[in-house]
């Protein structure tokens, strides 16, 4: 079942809130599935997550994490010897080539810090917002909302977003939910998206959501 356009309609945060109330009874504490330690390893780890799931990064990093666990082994490290041990991530070359640069900027610009700001982390290669917000988010508990297929897909479905672009819709959840619970309701719509609200064959017929759902409500009408 592909996505069908859904009517634009205000929604308030009342109701959104109410959505995400029940939402968090079925997704408890929702972290990500990355496997890390620290700061540094996380945004490696989510910068190798580009189009491949977080299973199998869980596979790649750790002979990575052991063999470069700090930006300056990574930044030193050989390339092809980095593609190798990232390969199974799909898109290896431009991975490896990005993890290393990331390494080295964060050595030399950053003095071995991890930033912690969306602007900054932006600056570091292979690092879009999503990137950058899943980094503030899970290892510095800064508030901000990454924005990947999942949610994009769950947001508009629900009536949350109305646009069509990452950013776009991180703007519009911004402009909807308070800014505490932004880490909690990205976690859950990431794992609603995963595990209930599929792309295709969405299983609407589990979800406790459906009386808030337009998409549930266009297609059964």
């Amino acid at each position: 079942m592909a996505t069908k356009r859904i009517k634009k309609s205000l929604i308030s945060q009342k109701r959104a809130l109410a959505t995400f109330d029940t939402l968090c009874e079925l997704y408890p504490n929702p972290k990500t599935e990355l496997i890390y330690d620290g700061p540094f390893q996380l945004l490696i780890a989510v910068i190798l997550s580009a189009q491949c799931t977080d299973a199998q990064v869980n596979k790649a990093t750790p002979a990575l994490f052991q063999n470069f666990p700090i930006p300056e082994a990574l930044m030193n490290a050989p390339l092809a010897k980095v593609e190798k041990l990232v390969h199974s991530c799909g898109f290896y070359r431009a991975k490896a080539k990005a993890i290393i640069k990331t390494a080295t900027d964060i050595v030399e610009k950053f003095n071995s810090n991890i930033p912690q700001t969306l602007e900054e982390l932006t600056t570091l290669a292979g690092v879009g917002r999503k990137t950058a917000s899943v980094v503030l988010n899970q290892a510095f508990d800064i508030p901000a909302i990454a924005v990947d297929t999942h949610v994009l897909r769950v947001s508009q479905r629900i009536g949350w977003a109305h646009t069509d672009t990452p950013e776009k819709v991180e703007m519009e959840l911004r402009a909807l939910l308070p800014e505490e619970l932004w880490g909690a309701v990205n976690g859950t719509l990431i794992l609603h998206g995963r595990k209930l609200c599929k792309a295709r064959k969405p299983l609407c017929e589990q979800c406790p959501i459906q009386s808030d759902c337009h998409f549930y409500q266009i297609a059964h009408r």
